[in-house]
């Protein structure tokens, strides 16, 4: 079986989060091990504590992981300090990890802030130029690129300049933009659309972790990047439109376990 590792915060209500990675993971057909970077009192409605991991402790948990079951691809989550950053970077340098997606989480959903500057700034210089892709939505590829997003032209625009600036692929997510949901991925010079339909379900805690583990489990299992994207945006798109409600806002990944959705690859039939 293929491997994937998490490097991301915990959420206690599990819509998002390293919770979200292991299901995604799993439900496609990979074996799922984490690193967590900090712990969260969380539910889908905002952040209300955070308790950061040590710069050693990471590293102690990157070193058990790749010691001992090397992964075949690496997500990165929600890293909220410079000091965790660089302990991340150094470890996956040292182990020369492979197909590393990077979801540069800022802030959740509910708007909750995840990560401080000086931890977004070590992310452009230290982890970011190490990734096969990065996953930024539009406020997150607004930050990194500091190109405003209107338009799709501007989404093409970000996408180049965050690529071009860190030497990996972007995978700028349209989500935020009013007519549709499409991605736009810049990859080896070349931009690369994937249409979506907007699904009208307010359960949408942890779309973005749910839509970069799916992408690292697919990269594990061999897909080339284009398909790993169009397989993962299908992915998540089903969960969406399953449209199950556990609660106030539960997240998509949730949606695909309890509804059974065709999607399902559970590995360890």
């Amino acid at each position: 079986m293929k491997t994937a590792l998490s490097i991301a915060g915990s959420d206690s209500s599990a819509g998002a989060g390293i919770q979200a990675d292991i299901k995604t993971m799993t439900m496609n057909g990979v074996y799922a091990m984490t690193a967590v970077t900090a712990l969260t009192a969380q539910n889908t409605t905002g952040v209300s504590a955070i308790l950061e991991v040590t710069p050693q402790f990471l590293r102690q948990q990157l070193d058990a992981v790749f010691e001992d079951i090397r992964p075949d691809a690496v997500k990165i989550g929600m890293i909220p300090s410079p000091q965790l950053v660089t302990a991340a970077a150094q470890a996956l340098r040292e182990y020369r990890a492979q197909h590393i997606v990077a979801d540069p989480v800022m802030a959740a959903t509910s708007g909750s802030v995840l990560a401080r500057d000086s931890a977004v700034r070590g992310l452009l210089r230290e982890l970011l130029p190490m990734a096969q892709l990065v996953t930024p939505n539009i406020p997150e590829a607004q930050i990194l690129s500091g190109i405003p997003i209107e338009t799709k032209e501007d989404m093409e625009r970000a996408a180049k300049k965050i690529g071009d600036l860190c030497g990996c692929a972007v995978l700028c997510k349209g989500g935020h933009l009013a007519d549709d949901a499409s991605d736009v991925l810049y990859a080896g010079g070349e931009y690369t659309w994937f249409g979506g339909k907007r699904v009208e379900n307010p359960n949408t805690h942890g779309t973005g972790c749910t839509l970069s583990s799916a992408i690292a489990a697919n990269l594990a299992k061999g897909y080339g990047l284009r398909e790993a994207v169009r397989l993962a945006k299908d992915y998540l798109t089903g969960a969406l439109e399953s449209m199950l409600d556990l609660g106030h806002g539960s997240g998509p990944v949730d949606h695909i376990f309890d509804a059974k959705s065709r999607y399902m690859e559970l590995p360890f039939a």
